[in-house]
């Protein structure tokens, strides 16, 4: 399995890209970034988007997107979501007043675009990869997934502040080769956090805690304004098995 990094962070600048993964080279994670990470000719291989919930840094790419892709794929092109989240891109953002709706171009019968609802904790079945479905503790419906092929599992959470059912599943996955975590925000700011379902390195700490498996942990989704001290703050907890995901690196969780 391959996870290529296009974005890792939770804001944007021309430094930091919005969250999008790259899974194989044909399965996107989020919408971030996918225009301003990838030439149109990589764009045209993704098969199909999962979402991990609504909110623009995870979705901000993808009219554009829908917009390269138009018409030079084959088929419609699955766009995966929690009801809320289908819910929320239909309504808010391919609507025809914000974004042309392209689930009913260049018709209704022939669609260019197909949303697909999946529910909790049923797989999303992709080819060769599965994704759980994993709810998290964030302001709308989220979820993190288990990624599997018949080789290796990664557990990436979306944005989410202390939770329990991630960790339940990190520990009873036998192949898991990492866990990626979101850590939005430095300590300074936890009542931020706490407030929009994010974690600091302190909460990020006691997450850790529910963890009985020995895997990397890697953290993303941090604020271009806030990365400084969070890397600070983490290299102070002292935790071996601790990074950060770095955008632009392609992963091999073989």
């Amino acid at each position: 399995m391959e996870i290529e990094v296009l974005g890792s962070f939770g804001g944007e600048s021309p430094d930091h890209r919005l969250t999008s993964l790259l899974i194989d080279g044909r399965i996107a994670l989020d919408a971030g970034c996918l225009c301003s990470a990838l030439p149109i000719e990589r764009q045209l291989g993704i098969e199909a988007v999962v979402l991990s919930h609504s909110h623009a840094d995870h979705t901000n790419s993808l009219p554009f997107f829908i917009d390269n892709v138009f018409g030079r794929s084959d088929g419609a092109l699955e766009i995966h979501g929690s009801a809320p989240t289908v819910y929320a891109v239909r309504k808010h953002v391919f609507n025809s007043a914000v974004w042309p709706d392209f689930s009913r171009l260049p018709n209704h019968l022939i669609p260019s675009i197909k949303f697909v609802e999946f529910s909790d904790e049923e797989p999303i079945e992709l080819g060769s990869l599965r994704l759980l479905p994993v709810p998290v503790n964030h302001v709308v419906t989220t979820h993190g997934f288990l990624i599997e092929d018949d080789r290796s599992a990664v557990l990436w959470s979306s944005d989410t502040g202390p939770t329990d059912r991630l960790w339940e599943v990190a520990n009873r996955t036998p192949n898991l080769k990492a866990v990626c975590i979101d850590v939005s925000f430095d300590d300074s700011l936890q009542d931020i956090a706490d407030a929009s379902g994010h974690l600091t390195p302190s909460g990020l700490a006691q997450e850790l805690t529910k963890l009985e498996v020995d895997v990397p942990i890697l953290l993303h989704h941090l604020k271009p304004t806030c990365v400084e001290t969070i890397q600070q703050e983490v290299a102070a907890l002292a935790l071996s098995n601790v990074d950060f995901l770095e955008q632009g690196r392609v992963y091999d969780f073989g």
